[in-house]
Formats: C-alpha cells, sequence, structure tokens
C-alpha cells in the first residue's frame, strides 16, 4: 500500500475543501444507454426510517456482542450483517407501504450505507466500552478472583458496575476518535488506497442490492457474490455441528498442517472470512502477514519458550506478561509502533503539501466529463467521480479541532469525578498522544482488517498505571486504558465506514453524521443491554457459562504496571528495540528504492499482527492470495471483474452466520458434535 496513484489521475483537492457541486452522476449502462444517478444531498441520506432501523439493529447486535464478549472474548464484525438486515427491514418497510398505498421514498443505497454507519458504531461500544474487559476488571467480584493477599491488588481500587457513571463514561470517551482524524480522511483512502477489507466487502454488498439489473457484469457479479455468500454460508453452519463446547474442538483446530506445527498455531481453520481477506488484501500484504508469521511463531517463540527458566519463570500461565505473552505482545506492540510512527511523520508531511496546494490551485468538482472509448477509462471516469463525490462535502478543519479540543477539555474535567485516581493532567496528555495513536490504528487496520484498539489500550494502561504507582494505579490503569481504546477503535471504525461510503457514492459528511448519531444511540443501548445481562446472570464466576475471561486478565495487566516494567521478562525491552528499528528501517527501504523492488518489501504493521494473534490466520489469507496469483495468471480480467465479488460473498455468508450462532448461543443451544484431535500414542 502506497501513496501511488492510478495513471492519470490526480488529485488536488484540499483536505478540507466545503464546496457545493452538481448531484448528478452517469452511471454507465450498457452501450446503448445510460442513466443518470442522482446523488441524495447529505441531509437526504439520513432519513427517520433509517434511524429506527438502526436503533434496533443496533440493540440486537449490542446484545449478541455482549454475550460473546462475557463468554469466550472474541468478537467477528458484524459490519457486513448490519447491511444486510439493513437493506432487508427497510426494503420490507418500503414494500409493505407500497402496498397500503402510500407514497415511500425510494431506498438508496447511500440511505443503506448509512443504515449500516449508525449500526456499527452503536454495537461497536459494546466492545470498545469495555463491559467485558477493563471495565469488568475494576469490579469487586474480579478483585477477589485475583485474591485478596495478591500484592497490588489492593480493595481502594474497586469500583462495582453502575449503570448511570458508565454512561456517563462512555459519553465522554467515545466521541473523541470520531473528530480525531477526520482531516486524514482523504489521505487515508484516497492517497494512501488503503483497502479496509471489511468496509470493501460491504460496499460491494451494498453496491449490489442496488445496481442497475441491465448492467451484464453486475448481474454476474451479483450471480457470483450471491453464489459464494451461499457458500460460505453452509459451510460456516456445517462447521459449528462439530465445534463442541469450549474453544479446542471443530474445524477451526483442525491440525492440517501436522500436531507439531498446530501447536505453534500453523494450521489452516476453514475460515471463508480469512480466505477472503486474502482475495481482497493485495498480494504484499498476505505475504508479509504469513512472513512475520514465520518469524514469530516459527523462530522467536520457540526460541524463547526454550528459555523458560532462564529469561522467565516456566510455570507461568499463558496469558502472563511475565513470560511468553509478554515477549508476543510488546514485540507486536514495537512493530505497530515503529510503523505507525514512520508513516505518522510521512503522513503529516503529505498533508502539509497538500494544504500548501489547496492554497495556490483550485479544483473544480462541479463537472465531471467522461470520455469512455475503453474499459480502462471507464475505470478511470468511475474513480473520478467516486473522488468527486466523496470530497464535496467536506468537513472542515476547524470543526473537527475545536470539536476534539471541547470534548476533551469536558473528558479531562468529567474523567477524575468518576475515576478518582486518575488525574486531570494525565487524562490531558492521554488526549494529546491519543490522535498519533488512532493513526496507527487506522491505518493498521485498512491494511490487514485487524483493528488492534486492545492493544493500544494496553499501552496506556501500563503508562499510566506506572505513573499512578501503588496509590490507585490499578483503577487510573485500567480507566485510561478505556479512554485509550474508545479513541483508537472509534477512529478505525470511521476510517472503514469512509472506505464504504467511498465505494457506495455516499457523502463523507453522512457518514461522519451518522457515526455521531450511532455513537450516541450506542452511549444508551450498550450500557443498558450490558445491564440486563448483569442483573439477570452470574458475571465474571469461573464456574458461570459468562465467565468474562479479560476482566482477570486486565487487573493482572494493570497489577504489572503498578509494579513496573521492570518485572517483564529478560531482555524483553532489548528484543522490543530491535524490532522498533527493523520496523523504521523497512518502511524507509519501502520509500528510498524504485518501486519493482519495494513492491517485494514487506510492510512491518502486517508483520506485527500475527505475533500478538496467532499464525493461522496467516495461512488462511496465504491461500486467499495464491488462489487469486493462480486465477489472474490463468485468466486477468476475470480475476480484476469478480475476485472482488467472491471475496465478499465469503466474506458476508460468515458473517451473517455469526447472527444464528450467536442466537443459538444466548439460548444455550450447544453444537452436538465434539471433533477433537491428539496424537494416536495417547
Amino acid at each position: 500500500m502506497g501513496t501511488e496513484q492510478a495513471a492519470g489521475v490526480e488529485i488536488s483537492e484540499p483536505l478540507l475543501h466545503d464546496a457545493r457541486a452538481e448531484r448528478k452522476i452517469t452511471v454507465g449502462g450498457s452501450d446503448e444507454q445510460e442513466e443518470e444517478e442522482i446523488i441524495p444531498e447529505w441531509k437526504e441520506q439520513i432519513t427517520i426510517r433509517g434511524l429506527v432501523v438502526s436503533a434496533l439493529l443496533g440493540a440486537l447486535f449490542c446484545m449478541i456482542t455482549h454475550k460473546l464478549n462475557l463468554t469466550v472474548g472474541i468478537i467477528p464484525s458484524l459490519n457486513v450483517a448490519a447491511g444486510l438486515l439493513g437493506f432487508f427491514f427497510v426494503k420490507s418497510w418500503t414494500g409493505f407501504l407500497s402496498k397500503l398505498g402510500f407514497h415511500v421514498k425510494p431506498f438508496t443505497r447511500q440511505e443503506n450505507t448509512v443504515i449500516q454507519t449508525c449500526v456499527v458504531a452503536c454495537y461497536g461500544l459494546a466492545f470498545s466500552g469495555g463491559f467485558g474487559s477493563y471495565l469488568l476488571s475494576m469490579d469487586e467480584k474480579t478483585y477477589k478472583l485475583i485474591g485478596e493477599d495478591y500484592p497490588g491488588n489492593r480493595a481502594e481500587d474497586v469500583k462495582n458496575p453502575g449503570l448511570l457513571w458508565m454512561m456517563g463514561f462512555i459519553f465522554v470517551v467515545s466521541f473523541l476518535g470520531l473528530f480525531s482524524l477526520v482531516p486524514l480522511r482523504k489521505v487515508m483512502v484516497l492517497d494512501y488506497k488503503l483497502t479496509y477489507p471489511s468496509g470493501t466487502a460491504t460496499a460491494m454488498l451494498i453496491n449490489s442490492f442496488h445496481t442497475n439489473t441491465g448492467a451484464e457484469l453486475a448481474r454476474k457479479q451479483v450471480s457470483c457474490l450471491g453464489k459464494y455468500l451461499s457458500i460460505s454460508f453452509i459451510w460456516s453452519c456445517f462447521k459449528w455441528f462439530f465445534s463442541g463446547i469450549g474453544d479446542s474442538c471443530g474445524f477451526d483446530n483442525f491440525p492440517s498442517l501436522g500436531l507439531t506445527l498446530f501447536n505453534n498455531t500453523f494450521y489452516f481453520d476453514f475460515s471463508a472470512t480469512y480466505v477472503g481477506c486474502g482475495l481482497i488484501c493485495p498480494h504484499i500484504v498476505n505475504c508479509s502477514v504469513l512472513l512475520g508469521a514465520i518469524i514469530s511463531w516459527g523462530f522467536l517463540c520457540p526460541f524463547i519458550s526454550q528459555r523458560a527458566g532462564d529469561w522467565y519463570p516456566a510455570d507461568l500461565g499463558s496469558n502472563d506478561f511475565k513470560g511468553l505473552y509478554g515477549y508476543k505482545v510488546f514485540v507486536a506492540i514495537s512493530l505497530i509502533l515503529g510503523d505507525g510512527i514512520y508513516n505518522l511523520i510521512k503522513i503529516i508531511a503529505i498533508t502539509i503539501k497538500e494544504m500548501y496546494r489547496s492554497s495556490t490551485k483550485h479544483y473544480n468538482t462541479a463537472v465531471i466529463k467522461e470520455v469512455a472509448d475503453s474499459e480502462g477509462s471507464k475505470l478511470l471516469v468511475e474513480q473520478r467521480k467516486r473522488d468527486a463525490v466523496f470530497l464535496k462535502d467536506g468537513i472542515p478543519f476547524w470543526f473537527a479541532a475545536s470539536g476534539y479540543v471541547a470534548l476533551a477539555a469536558i473528558s479531562t474535567a468529567t474523567m477524575p469525578m468518576i475515576f478518582p485516581p486518575l488525574k486531570w493532567y494525565l487524562v490531558l496528555c492521554s488526549y494529546i498522544l491519543a490522535p498519533a495513536l488512532a493513526f496507527c490504528n487506522s491505518y493498521g487496520a485498512g491494511l490487514t482488517d485487524w483493528s488492534l484498539a486492545s492493544t493500544y489500550g494496553k499501552i496506556g494502561l501500563f503508562i499510566i498505571a506506572s505513573l499512578v504507582g501503588s496509590n490507585g494505579g490499578v483503577l487510573a490503569g485500567l480507566a485510561a486504558c478505556g479512554v485509550m481504546m474508545s479513541i483508537v477503535s472509534t477512529a478505525a471504525d470511521l476510517m472503514q465506514d469512509f472506505k464504504t461510503g467511498y465505494l457506495t457514492l455516499s457523502s463523507a459528511k453522512s457518514m461522519f453524521v451518522s457515526q455521531l448519531v450511532g455513537t450516541a444511540m450506542g452511549c444508551v443501548i450498550a450500557p443498558l443491554t450490558f445491564w440486563m445481562y448483569w442483573t439477570a446472570f452470574d458475571i465474571g464466576t469461573p464456574d458461570s457459562p459468562y465467565k468474562a475471561p479479560y476482566a482477570v486478565i486486565y487487573r493482572e495487566m494493570a497489577i504489572l504496571g503498578v509494579e513496573g516494567f521492570s518485572e517483564l521478562p529478560k531482555h524483553c525491552l532489548a528484543i522490543c528495540c530491535g524490532f522498533f528499528g527493523a520496523a523504521l528501517a523497512i518502511n524507509l527501504l519501502r520509500d528510498v528504492t524504485p518501486k519493482k523492488v519495494s513492491q517485494f518489501i514487506p510492510i512491518p504493521m502486517a508483520m506485527a499482527v500475527p505475533f500478538y494473534i496467532g499464525a493461522y490466520f496467516a495461512i488462511d489469507m496465504f491461500v486467499g492470495t495464491i488462489v487469486l496469483f493462480v486465477w489472474e495468471r490463468i485468466n486477468r480480467k476475470d480475476a480484476e471483474d469478480y475476485a472482488g465479488a467472491v471475496a465478499s460473498g465469503l466474506i458476508c455468508g460468515d458473517g451473517i452466520w455469526t447472527i444464528p450462532s450467536a442466537i443459538l448461543s444466548i439460548f444455550r443451544i450447544n453444537p452436538p458434535i465434539c471433533m477433537y484431535f491428539k496424537p494416536s500414542s495417547s
């Protein structure tokens, strides 16, 4: 991924341009006929019926997210399901009213995109709000579970869940991420051309529902998407029957490369989602992910594991930061920060250059002339149309900056009232550093579809806990984790929705406003739905179905932060410094070498993800890139036309299955079979 643009395309639109332009966009149909699509004004893309549907779906997805967060702690992306169900509900609504004789407004893909954005913003707070992690880590039950006599675990660092204070906390921290990166939307989406695979898949799905059926290629793409969506959905359903109870059964734990490699997380887990991501992401991203997996799980982790008992105590748990887990997480963080800081400096330079150009050159988006003599020129014109629509309704820099400053001031004054150990100057410092980390996370999510918000939250947790010390450091660190995690998570979600809006010809301003509305909904709906679980079930008990696995982990991390980084295992900081320097050097090498060389140099941000997650998804994504590579060699035009549709179908089908799967889980209907593998000698 770079800053190169398509040949002959010059984007000279200022980042903050707010000029109005014509809303008529010509959409190519057949050779004999063309049809004009009227792009609604940004206010018309946000409708009352859309907001009602968004609130209903937001509540549903919040309940599903809480359920998964409190049981297994793993939350799949529900973006695709949000777009699908939004389309289904509104089309059903308009169809019903039409049959009754009422005149209804046409349902456009822009309105569909706004609904999807609003729903994702709403249920995203069920995750980033920490209801299964850092907020729950503060309660008395988790404190007692760790042990009242555990060093650093104090009774004073306890704050039990309460509906009103949780709503207040979510309100004061959740909106800042939306203002932190808005001025960089053009650079992230147009100049860097970041993929945002889930956003791209969602956009293709929404476009497929609103495509002119007279276009032959569109019909074929929709048919292809539907076919692979069905295959993926049926496959996910089939896998469920063998997944048993717990997380060690089924095809997701199939030792396809042998038990030895399986123990080092090298296996193909038959995930249609990751194979689809491999089809969408560029080859260099997929290869970088695989290289990172080989370095981390093939060499580094086995090397460090052999030194258990010397570098760190051999009897530590698998999630103990004083052991191997600490090496894995902090090496990943060092790569992410090295890559992110390099690209942050680079993007600041690009932004200054763009703002200078915007002051000396006027870019007119009012008229776009189509000269379609070939397929290539049609694609070029189509890209220019998307660029024009995306850049039309700009969000002024003064508005984004003043919004961030005002919200930061409110939050800085409010947070110490909710969490007394977290002093106002620590909150202020967090908000000064947060935009840089938000950029790092958004950039990485655009490359690999992985949002590492929890990783950045852990950075804030460790730093603040160590600064505050033993007198309230645990509570302050957990609260700081929430501040950082909310900002970087919402910023990445917004950029992904900008990508979806770009591909569906939706206004960037309507995307931003729908994110604001969805976030406001989530600030009410997410705590209310959590409170339903909290009052109805036994949350956080090891013998309960709702074990909340991350609650204990986050509190232990905060305790480690209070004890200091000196408690980390031997040589951890030295190794991290080495990987941080390597990330800077690799990025520099990518920029100074010719394109024919740099296209084969790996991307550090993509390499970092397997260190923390595991190698299994790298195998899946590499399978996707091999399929695409072979397909391109056999028939490049077919690959260009249908690879995105196939990938979107695979991602969508697997995404849709999460809804019935979560419903089955909520009703405690377990899979009937546990398919498990072990050595025959045992």
